[in-house]
């Protein structure tokens, strides 16, 4: 059984993403694996990492986000299936 998890935060604004990263980094010991910018101004960072390391990330990061600017979602998927490799950029480089 695998113990890596993918961590995933949206936010309103692209200042509000780049503080929830570098407070995600500097958090727990994960990598970030992607940026997308949805569009509207929204923006989701996604981590990949030990399942506890991606928890303790996303709290921090999620806190940042919400004193810099607008925080939208958070959200962590532990044990992920093999398949959404497939068809999302997921997996830690």
């Amino acid at each position: 059984m695998s113990s890596t998890a993918i961590g995933m935060i949206e936010t309103k604004g692209f200042v509000a993403a780049l503080a929830a990263a570098d407070a995600m980094v500097k958090a727990a010991n994960v990598t970030i694996t992607d940026r997308q910018e949805v569009g509207d101004g929204l923006v989701a960072v996604v981590i990949a990492g030990e399942v506890g390391a991606v928890k303790a990330a996303t709290e921090a990061g999620a806190e940042t986000a919400s004193q810099v600017g607008e925080l939208v979602s958070v959200h962590v998927i532990p044990r992920p299936h093999a398949e959404l490799g497939g068809h999302f950029d997921v997996s830690a480089k």
